[in-house]
């Protein structure tokens, strides 16, 4: 259990840095697929990066952000942009692939790592838990926004990534309140989170529909 706590420790506190490198390539993925230039490449990735962390910190008080204050992350950002730009995907389905996989793993990091700063900056265990899935879910909002499409976590029909987000943030969140948190139960937690993620998508898994999408679906015909 030690050797597995010191790497869950290690892979927890490079998180950050992590989560970044992965909304970055994801923010970088999407601008491909809109067939943008270098510049919209290296701009989406830095907000899809950044974003969400940034939100959080203005949020509890950490300022200026951590990401104009820790170089570490715009440089990561702007690497994976870099790697976007020099990589040629053999097709499009390349692309939305690896597009999803990095955004699912990003997901999954920061809505960890986003609970667990939350909390160490005096949040209560809701309050952690809603800036956790802020974290994860801002880049995202952002990149979908400056992509110019309807943010992925609003959109009716599609497949799990709010509630993963949040079911993780909370359980981070009620570790951190009622237990002797270890870091590798931070990592069991980001691994189910991007599971569920995947596995929304490769098997269509959804959230509960309201009413009014059900009887759409019962009745398409007006």
């Amino acid at each position: 259990m030690a050797g597995i706590n010191e790497t869950a420790s290690l892979l927890q506190q490079s998180g950050e840095v992590a989560g970044v490198v992965a909304f970055a390539l994801s923010g970088a993925l999407a601008a491909v697929r809109k067939n943008m230039d270098i510049v919209g490449i290296v701009l989406l990735a830095v907000a899809t990066a950044l974003g969400g962390g940034i939100i959080r910190d203005l949020i509890i008080g950490n300022t200026p952000p951590n990401a104009f204050t820790e170089m570490k992350y715009p440089v990561a950002a702007l690497c994976a942009a870099a790697v976007v730009c020099v990589w040629q995907p053999p097709s499009n389905r390349m692309t939305k692939w690896s597009l999803e996989v990095t955004d699912a793993i990003g997901l999954g990091l920061f809505a960890v790592t986003g609970t667990v700063i939350a909390h160490e900056w005096g949040m209560s265990a809701p309050g952690a838990a809603l800036l956790g899935m802020t974290t994860c879910i801002g880049g995202g909002v952002i990149r979908d926004m400056l992509s110019g499409q309807i943010p992925t976590v609003l959109q009716p029909s599609q497949h799990l990534y709010a509630i993963p987000a949040l079911a993780c943030a909370a359980t981070v969140a009620a570790l951190l309140r009622y237990t002797d948190y270890q870091p590798w139960m931070g990592l069991a937690c980001a691994v189910i989170a991007i599971a569920l993620r995947l596995g929304s998508l490769r098997f269509g898994w959804h959230g509960p529909q309201p009413w009014y999408m059900r009887r759409q679906n019962a009745d398409p015909i007006d």
